[in-house]
């Protein structure tokens, strides 16, 4: 039976044939101006997750080769920096072999002092040096200098230091030369009045000083400085007949350093919270990224064979892995393994630390690194007092001494600083003294040169790869997302000649009438 098609229903059935073909007609339109084959989610779902996949690829080796590219910035400055140190090295050791002669005059020596002094400040400058506005020896504290000018003394007999090496002293104020102290009778400080005798002029000539008979430490000015000599502190008296320091009274150089100011890696801390008993230690020990938290998750006896149930976050306790555990051995000193290392507990047998106990471990974090691939990190700064040395104050106490963990012998700024004391002062041993040492200060900078060498090395290594495996994923990417233009010029003239048949036919049927049959 046939069928009546109203007006109104064959204008939607063109209206409907047009836009279809006009859709798809501008669909590749898009395609030839994106020159991709997918360019919304309906395009290809499936092809749209693969696309969002290597994107997320490309974006995390971007980000790796800019570290990279950082990086090397950081090394590669290091690295001149500390060639440029060992070419002063070389110059001072030049110097220093011609002050230890017997054939070099004190006048020569004093004209050479001059040129050691600049060296040594050209030495804090270059222990000062900036990559783009950061510090390059300061460890984590990139944000200010990590070096400033200091005061030091060196003695003839050991006199200003502990048997650990700490100092019996404590110095401030500044000089523009080294001093020389000699002692002119023997005693203790604090407990003894003492005779002394100081020069401001390499030993030209010398002023006289007294310290009372009077408990306490008790301090000495010399020019600019004042030295606090410690309670306790023994001295002997300087024969008048003798001018060498060996063996010859107590003698004290009051010369150059440097103080270190920036951070350090030494210690990690540990911090107890809880129902925990005096006799309770911790330790901690490893390479720790950052702050952990450890938390007892049940009542823990000291006693061999118990075990400790706990948790730890690595968030501040915004988060915790739960469920871990560790057994008492025979010794009763228990290892607590986290992330990094491991937190070590002793005490008395059967000393029990309740549930819910904490203890905060903190590391000095004074390196910096960067992400260079998938779990590879690569450290772009320098600790300086453990490349350059100085004097350096702890962070738990405030205490200052010669950087710990540094050799006196491999301590640059000690080193270079007792040679510009003894130069200045006129006395030859002590210049072939520093002679030695500086040869060893020397291997200890190329030593730390060639660990950033190796680094850099390894970033060149890296990069190869990174750009190998960009290349691999802008290849995989290419071939899901980008279009044929060849194949995608044909579909469009096809596509457009399909659109142009529906509108010419449309046309055709819309304008027949019962008159074109009369």
């Amino acid at each position: 039976m046939p069928i009546r098609v109203s007006h109104r229903s064959r204008f939607t059935f063109f209206i409907g044939n047009m836009n279809s073909s006009l859709a798809d007609l501008m669909d590749l339109n898009t395609q030839a101006a994106t020159q991709k084959k997918i360019n919304k989610p309906s395009d290809n779902s499936s092809g749209m997750v693969r696309i969002l996949d290597h994107r997320n690829t490309l974006n995390s080796i971007d980000k790796y080769q800019e570290n990279v590219t950082e990086a090397k910035g950081w090394l590669g400055v290091a690295d001149n920096k500390l060639t440029t140190i060992n070419d002063i090295l070389i110059q001072l050791r030049g110097l220093a072999e011609q002050a230890a002669t017997g054939t070099m005059s004190p006048d020569n020596r004093e004209q050479t002092s001059y040129q050691t002094r600049q060296l040594y400040e050209e030495l804090v400058s270059l222990a000062n040096t900036e990559y783009e506005g950061s510090y390059i020896f300061a460890g984590h504290k990139t944000d200010a200098q990590p070096y400033e000018r200091a005061l030091w003394v060196t003695d003839n007999d050991g006199s200003t230091t502990n048997a650990d090496g700490s100092p019996r002293f404590s110095l401030t104020g500044d000089m523009e030369r080294s001093a020389l102290i000699r002692f002119t009778s023997a005693g203790t400080v604090g407990t003894d009045a003492l005779t002394y005798e100081y020069s401001l002029d390499g030993g030209r000539t010398f002023d006289t000083g007294t310290i009372p008979a009077v408990a306490g430490d008790k301090t000495i000015t010399i020019g600019g400085a004042q030295l606090t000599l410690d309670a306790g502190v023994t001295v002997t008296a300087k024969d008048p007949n003798v001018d060498s320091s060996t063996n010859n009274g107590t003698w004290m150089w009051v010369r150059p350093t440097a103080r270190y100011k920036g951070d350090d890696v030494d210690t990690v801390g540990v911090d107890q919270f809880g129902n925990i008993p005096a006799t309770v230690t911790s330790t901690a020990q490893g390479l720790f990224s950052g702050n952990i938290a450890v938390r007892l998750d049940g009542d823990a006896t000291l006693t061999a064979g118990q075990s400790f149930t706990y948790s730890y976050s690595m968030d501040g306790g915004a988060s915790w892995t739960t469920g871990q555990s560790a057994t008492v051995p025979a010794d009763g000193e228990v290892s607590i393994v986290v992330p990094g290392g491991h937190l070590d507990l002793a005490g008395n047998a059967g000393d029990t630390v309740t549930s819910g106990s904490q203890f905060n471990i903190h590391p000095r974090t004074g390196r910096i690194e960067l992400q260079i691939g998938p779990n590879e990190s690569i450290q772009i700064n320098n600790i300086g007092k453990d490349v350059l040395g100085g004097v350096y104050a702890s962070p738990d106490d405030g205490s200052v001494s010669l950087a710990p963990g540094l050799s006196n012998e491999k301590n640059l700024f000690d080193v270079v600083g007792r040679l510009v004391g003894y130069m200045e002062t006129n006395n030859q041993n002590g210049c072939q003294e520093c002679l030695a040492n500086l040869n060893d200060v020397s291997i200890h900078i190329m030593d730390n040169a060639a660990r950033v060498g190796a680094s850099e090395n390894r970033l060149a290594v890296t990069e190869n790869i990174l750009g190998t495996l960009e290349h691999n994923e802008e290849t995989r990417l290419s071939a899901v997302e980008d279009a044929d233009v060849s194949e995608l010029m044909t579909e469009l003239a096809n596509q457009q000649i399909i659109y142009e048949t529906v509108l010419r036919s449309s046309s055709m049927i819309m304008r027949m009438n019962l008159a074109n049959f009369l």
